[in-house]
Order: C-alpha cells, then structure tokens, then sequence
C-alpha cells in the first residue's frame, strides 16, 4: 500500500518556475488585459515585418540558394581535381570550365535561337495554313466539328499579328530589361558560386560550431554525407539532361522538326526534372512537330519513348548508381510540390532536398528509433 507524503501546516511548498511563470503571464493578463493584447499585437506586426522582408529579399535568396545548388554538385570535380592540385588551383580550373562551357553554350545556341525563332514568326502563319489545309486536320474536323477548326483559326489570326509576341513579353522594353536581369542575376550565380566553392570547407567548418561538441563528429558526417549526394546528384542529372538535349537536337534536326535547338533546350531543362520533366518536355516537342505533319510528330513522340525507356533502364541506374535512390512516388511528389512553390527553381531543387531529407531519416531518425528497446520508465507521482 503506497503511503501519501502529509505536508505540515507551517511547510513551505515549493512550486516549479514553468508554473511560476504561466501563473504570472496568467495573472498579468487578467490584471492588464489591454496590455496583454498590445504585447500580442506587437508580435504580429514583427512577423509580418520579417514576412515582408524575406518577400523583398526572394530574388537574393533565389541567387544564392541556386549557387549553393551548384557549388555542391560541382564539388565533386573540385575534388577529384584536389587529388593532383591544390583546391585554390581545382576551383579555378573548374569555374573556367563551367564559364567557358556556358559561353561557349551562347555562342552556339543563342544565335541560332534567335534565327529559328525569326523564322518561325516570319513563316508560322504559313505554317498554320498548310497544317489547317492537310488531309489530316479535315478529317478530324469533319468528325468533332468546328471545334478543332475555330481553335485553329484563333492561332492563324494569333500568329500573323507580331504584336501578339510583344504583348506576351509586355512589350521592348519589358523583354530588354527581363534580358539583362536574367544576365545580371547569371553574373551574381556564377561569382556566388565561385566564392562558396572556394570557402565550402569552412562553411561545413562554421555550420558544425553551432552542434554541441559531444554531437559535431556525427553532424559532420552527415553534412558531408548530405553535400555528397547532392553533388552526385546534380552531376548524374545534368549528364542525363545533355544526352538528351545533345540527342535531342540531332534527332529533330534529321525529322525536319521546326526550331530543333530550342526544342533541344526545352528537352534539357525538362531532363533536370526527373520522371516529370522529361515526359512534359517529350510531349511539348512533339506538339510542335505537330504543325510540320502529323508524321513528324509521331516520330518525335515515338523517339522519346524509345529514349525514356533507355534513359529509365540504361542510362539513369548507371550514372545515378552513386547517388542517394529516391522512389518514384517520391519524386513525382517532390517535382509537383516544389514547381509549385519555386517553378522550374523549385521542380529542380526539390529532388536533391527529398535526397538530403532521406539520408537524414536514414542516419538520424532510424538509428534513434532503433535504440529504444523498451518503452519508457513512468516515473510514480
């Protein structure tokens, strides 16, 4: 039989401070209601303050989330590199290769882009009238009616006004300062990430100062464990975009697709997106082979299904073998989700982040669950 403690008249009783402190907070706000509700409304407002300072400042988070991004996934050239050289020497080598390839990128597809795309505006009335004059386009307007056919004229009428493409962009001066922002904002990436891959060590150095001594060894390892495989990651995936868009373009311009260099862009961007970039590119280009005939677009379509399937059984278990395996579901999920919230940024991001997130419930949740053997001891009131 358990006995009860009898307190004595005359005994102190001593009342925990968590208790001490709600009681006060308690009684402050019965005494002094109106102050209570200022103090409150006064934390709303420094929320909101600090919520509209992030909003201003999402162009320079987007810059440097987007270098971190690619200092890690070309970290792992830097130290290959660093076997031979000093990392000063590895940095610099790299960051000249990564400038000169997006020069060189420019040089060669920016001025076929921009004639390609003179082309398509000067011949796409053209080429919208002999899509609406074939065989094809009468026979699937004569079974669903004018439907197809008023849609198809909506487009002839779209494309022959060049305005229309200037009124898309909002105008000269909207497209002339949206380019030199996007070149602005480019410079900034690229010196961004020149300075973290420089100082990457001490960074992962200065994140581990702030874990308790006794848990730095273990938070180490798993930072290096989580830069690691977004590395890998952005290295595989950016393999598999160029196959695409290098096989893209040579593919589309043996068809006699329309614009193949930017359809070729197109399939590279969506190929950084895996599962779902990859087939909403496909589908987008074959769509636009549609308007040279309708067997260009059927060999399109069926090239990239013949590529997705090599990619998803040849090419991906190959270069990825290294990287962390994110399921399926996973990725879809993550895709969505993050081209919702952040667009292509978000899409692109989103898979290294559920990567980085699986590595830590693998090393962190897994192994703290595995070590509860018996439920917990209830201490007796």
């Amino acid at each position: 039989m358990r006995r009860r403690r009898v307190i004595a008249p005359n005994e102190p009783q001593t009342v925990p401070a968590q208790r001490r402190s709600t009681t006060t907070v308690a009684a402050a706000a019965r005494a002094n209601p109106f102050m209570f509700g200022l103090l409150g409304a006064l934390g709303v407002l420094v929320a909101l303050a600090i919520g509209g300072i992030v909003d201003q400042l999402a162009t320079v988070l987007v810059y440097v989330g987007v270098a971190l991004f690619l200092a890690l996934g070309l970290d792992p050239i830097v130290r290959f590199i660093e076997r031979r050289l000093p990392r000063a020497a590895a940095v610099t080598i790299v960051v000249a290769g990564v400038v000169l390839a997006f020069a060189g990128i420019i040089l060669a597809i920016v001025p076929v882009l921009v004639e390609q795309i003179g082309n398509l505006i000067k011949d796409g009335p053209k080429m919208v009238e002999d899509f609406m004059e074939s065989q094809w386009f009468k026979d699937v307007s004569g079974q669903f009616g004018t439907t197809i056919k008023d849609a198809a004229q909506g487009v002839l009428d779209f494309v022959q006004n060049p305005d229309n493409f200037l009124d898309i962009g909002g105008g000269v001066f909207a497209v002339g300062a949206g380019i030199a922002g996007g070149l602005t904002g480019i410079t900034i990436v690229l010196i961004l990430t020149l300075y973290f891959m420089a100082s990457l060590r001490s960074m992962k150095r200065t994140a581990a100062r702030f874990v308790p001594a006794y848990q730095r060894d273990t938070f180490s390892e798993l930072l290096e464990d989580v830069s690691g495989a977004v590395g890998r990651y952005v290295m595989g995936q950016a393999s598999l975009a160029l196959i695409n868009g290098v096989l893209s373009l040579i593919v589309l311009s043996i068809i006699g697709a329309p614009v193949p260099a930017l359809l070729a862009l197109i399939a590279f961007v969506g190929s950084m997106i895996p599962l779902v970039g990859t087939l909403t590119a496909s589908i987008i280009n074959s769509l636009i082979c549609l308007f040279v005939s309708p067997v260009t677009a059927l060999i399109a379509f069926g090239y990239y299904l013949v590529y997705m399937q090599i990619e998803a059984y040849v090419l991906s278990p190959r270069i990825m073998s290294r990287a962390v395996a994110v399921p399926g579901a996973l990725v879809v999920i993550a895709a969505v989700a993050g081209g919702a919230l952040g667009g292509i940024l978000g899409a692109l991001v989103a898979i290294p982040v559920a990567a980085s997130i699986i590595i830590i419930v693998q090393k962190v949740v897994f192994p703290a669950q595995d070590r509860k053997k018996a439920p917990p001891v209830m201490s007796a009131p």
